[in-house]
């Protein structure tokens, strides 16, 4: 006779097929089958160790429950299982513990499916939550599986009481766990290989609006975060079909065959290349917008979370009755006030009061301009409210080209307000040509991040600041219009990067005059743009494939840069801080490939001397 556990994982992939179309529809659906079936096997399990045992399981006082994914309904076609025995003190000596413990667990490993497991009691269960945050918000959702589902049910009861009642001072470390997140795993809509759990807009982030949402200190989103979090499980279950195994890594090896499970491969296309190609382009564009949703949600929710936090007490002190003027009422919130129609509230960049976002062309980029130079996000609220401004890319005038540079020129943080901006489809407003290349993935081995992306990190490494290793060398030669020029160059030197291009530095040049002419820029300031993005790849080139001690070499180069000294020297720090900007540099480990290593500084650093020469 076959135990409940034989087959299960080939049972999961026999529930988790594609249509005969090959595409992977009712996700949802297949989900809950794949949950009925586990807690269905589980309590089948229960069971037979219970009966296989050398002595009688007591009715009381001992239970299977389930967690993580399998709890929330959420198990892929490959994921591992969740589960915890709880049981009271003194219901089970060790030995017998370990014997009912063996009977489950060994079963679940001799089936091929990954297991995380432990044996606790409820006490032990509510100390760990207290201490281990990822623990805590997996209680958040238990199933009980089998046994005493009472003492299951009871002991998730007390840790969501706790998780409450400590909520207030865990949010902070709720918060930081999710930048740490973000620094290790990036954003899930600028990742040519993302990690769809761990990425920011990732699926541990919809475990973290949960958390929020069970704290009682924030309402949980709906509507189209739902949706996201169920189309980003249909990736997920993909992933793991084209892979054949449990894994969050969406590597190139699986996006074609994932794509196409998700529906996005044109049958009117040839296969072979065209095909998988569009259609890997169609998945990258569906994770931003899934990725966004997501971020956005749990960012509100935060916020929400912060100011209930803030605003839970009455701002009231006892020496305010000595102030008539407050009347020991609550004060009304205050607003310092940072740019026309921008003030800072609470830490966030906010509209001010009486600000019409409907009738300020010019409000988006002020609002950008104080998120970047003051380090601030930007409020939820009014990123919506920002999508009602007049943008209009052919209507620029001196302030907004001030502004717009302003921006550029916020080193670090100007990732961050560059991506809150693309939330509210801003960016593509001001350059249309923008949307051609928004969440594009790279070709190239070498970067890591999207096209998109990496323009927006080759400009934040443009800086102005010494020191920093994203801080420029040269710029303290630079008038402004020169640094100007060289900041639109950073955000625009890919932006030929479109499907079918061969040369996209000659066809980034081409939109790059367009753009900056639509927008009214300086004769000069246009065309040293061109030259740099028509020649952003001319240094690394010729650096590593020709002969910098040949005269000609030198002359060529300082030829394409009509000879000018400044030109060569923009042309440098546009080179280095595009090859350090790849996410392939020495402390990645995604392609083994290098960036911008010390061997290819120094050829490029011979290759401007042989053309400062000729100059």
């Amino acid at each position: 006779m076959t135990n409940a556990m034989e087959g299960l994982k080939q049972r999961f992939m026999e529930l988790s097929q594609p249509d005969a179309d090959g595409v992977y529809r009712d996700g949802a659906s297949k989900r809950k089958m794949r949950t009925e079936l586990a807690m269905s096997c589980l309590k089948r399990l229960w069971n037979e160790a219970c009966e296989s045992v050398s002595f009688e399981v007591p009715s009381c006082g001992i239970g299977l429950a389930a967690v993580g994914s399998l709890a929330r309904g959420q198990i892929g076609p490959s994921s591992d299982l969740d589960l915890v025995l709880i049981y009271d003190n003194h219901v089970l000596d060790d030995s017998r513990l370990n014997e009912l413990a063996n009977k489950l667990w060994y079963p679940l490993w001799d089936s091929g499916l990954d297991l995380d497991h432990s044996v606790r009691t409820r006490a032990q269960c509510e100390a760990v939550t207290d201490h281990d945050l990822p623990a805590a918000m997996g209680w958040l959702d238990v199933a009980p599986v089998a046994g005493d589902t009472s003492l299951i049910e009871d002991t998730a009861d007390s840790i969501l009481k706790r998780w409450r009642k400590a909520a207030r001072k865990r949010l902070p470390e709720l918060l930081d766990s999710a930048r740490s997140r973000l620094d290790e795993f990036g954003r899930l809509q600028y990742l040519n290989q993302p990690n769809i759990k761990e990425a920011r807009g990732g699926l541990r982030d919809s475990v973290l609006v949960a958390a929020l949402a069970a704290s009682w200190l924030a309402d949980r989103p709906h509507g189209t975060y739902d949706e996201a979090v169920e189309r980003l499980l249909d990736v997920r279950d993909c992933i793991h079909l084209a892979a054949n195994k449990d894994t969050n890594l969406l590597l190139s090896a699986y996006q074609d065959k994932a794509a196409a499970m998700l529906g996005l491969a044109d049958p009117t296309l040839p296969a072979g290349g065209e095909r998988e190609a569009k259609s890997i382009d169609d998945l990258q564009t569906l994770l931003a917008r899934i990725g966004r949703q997501i971020a956005f949600s749990l960012d509100s929710t935060a916020s929400r979370a912060k100011h209930s936090l803030t605003h839970e007490k009455p701002r009231f002190a006892f020496f305010q009755l000595a102030r008539p003027r407050s009347r020991g009422q609550r004060e009304a919130p205050t607003f310092e006030l940072v740019a026309p129609g921008v003030a800072e509230h609470e830490g966030e960049i906010v509209l001010a009061p009486d600000c019409d976002p409907t009738a300020d062309a010019t409000l988006a980029l002020r609002v950008a301009v104080a998120a970047g130079e003051k380090g601030q996000p930007i409020n939820p609220g009014t990123l919506n409210n920002l999508r009602h401004c007049p943008i209009h890319s052919n209507q620029w005038n001196q302030e907004s080209r001030d502004l717009f540079v302003r921006l550029l020129a916020c080193g670090p943080n100007l990732m961050r307000v560059w991506e809150e901006m693309d939330f509210a489809d801003i960016p593509g407003r001001w350059m249309p040509e923008w949307l051609a290349v928004r969440n594009r993935p790279s070709a190239s081995a070498a970067h890591r991040y999207t096209i998109d992306r990496h323009m927006v990190e080759v400009v934040s490494r443009l800086g102005r600041d010494d020191g920093g290793a994203s801080s420029l060398r040269r710029t303290a030669q630079y008038d402004e219009e020169h640094y100007h020029a060289l900041l639109l160059a950073g955000i625009l030197h890919d932006i030929g990067k479109r499907p079918g291009v061969r040369d996209h530095a000659a066809e980034g040049a081409r939109h790059a005059s367009a753009i900056l002419k639509r927008m009214g820029y300086d004769s000069d300031i246009v065309w040293w743009v061109t030259v740099l993005v028509r020649e952003h790849l001319t240094l690394s080139d010729f650096a590593t494939g020709k002969n910098p001690n040949d005269p000609t070499v030198g002359e060529e180069l300082a030829g394409r840069l009509d000879h000018d000294a400044v030109m060569l020297d923009m042309l440098y720090d546009l080179t280095r801080a595009d090859g350090s900007s790849l996410g392939a540099t020495s402390g990645e480990a995604i392609t083994k490939q290098y960036g911008w290593s010390k061997w290819r500084e120094n050829l490029v650093r011979q290759m401007v001397v042989a053309a400062r020469y000729h100059l």
